[in-house]
């Protein structure tokens, strides 16, 4: 089905960029598939299928978080610089703000990545948000531990068995300061402990209701 969102333009500007943020297991590849159906968008997810690094990562967090977190922040630039090229509105799973705004500095604090690695990183995105436009919308899925590991757990994807809670609540605190301060895109803020998208049919409408009422009003 697809929405005036698609359509809504000012005299210069169509939308074309909408980011899906959260935490590991809120959602967000489930709320991309679900809303990039129902308005018509093309979806880039996250890649995790093909990330040479992911699984190591895992079981071995120091060794491997600056290289992980540079694959996915070289993965979501090329995803923005399609974006802006292109004519079509898209979703994205996960922003590029996430990968150095919580999961980077999350890293670094708990003495994962060096900080000769983390400033070299920074440096690096930094250079790329010089060269990029801001999403049109963010989406963030809010949600608790619990709601957390039992979508992780129903996934079951074994690299993330090894995930500690201290990791995610770590990155759930992340995610609420970064939420607060950010102001470079419209922030719609979606509770995923009381919203079961994907099971119940008029909890996706309020959030769709929501999507609708904000870009009827965005310009």
């Amino acid at each position: 089905m697809n929405s005036k969102a698609n359509e809504l333009k000012s005299p210069n500007q169509l939308i074309k960029h909408i980011g899906i943020a959260g935490n590991i297991g809120s959602g967000k590849t489930s709320l991309s598939q679900i809303l990039g159906k129902h308005y018509d968008w093309q979806i880039e997810l996250e890649d995790t299928t093909t990330n040479p690094y992911l699984n190591d990562f895992y079981y071995d967090m120091q060794r491997w978080s600056f290289n992980l977190q540079v694959f996915f922040l070289n993965s979501r630039f090329q995803q923005i610089l399609k974006i802006q090229q292109g004519d079509k509105t898209v979703i994205q799973d996960r922003t590029i703000y996430e990968d150095a705004h919580i999961f980077a500095p999350n890293l670094h604090e708990m003495g994962l990545m060096t900080e000769r690695d983390y400033n070299n990183y920074f440096s690096l995105f930094n250079i790329m948000m010089s060269t990029i436009k801001k999403p049109d919308l963010i989406i963030y899925l809010k949600a608790s531990i619990p709601t957390l590991v039992s979508h992780i757990h129903t996934r079951g994807r074994d690299f993330e068995g090894n995930m500690s809670l201290d990791y995610l609540k770590k990155l759930n605190q992340r995610y609420d300061s970064w939420v607060e301060e950010y102001t470079h895109s419209p922030v719609l803020i979606v509770n995923a402990d009381e919203l079961d998208f994907i099971n119940k049919k008029e909890d996706l409408g309020k959030i769709i209701s929501q999507i609708d009422s904000h870009f009827n009003g965005l310009f």
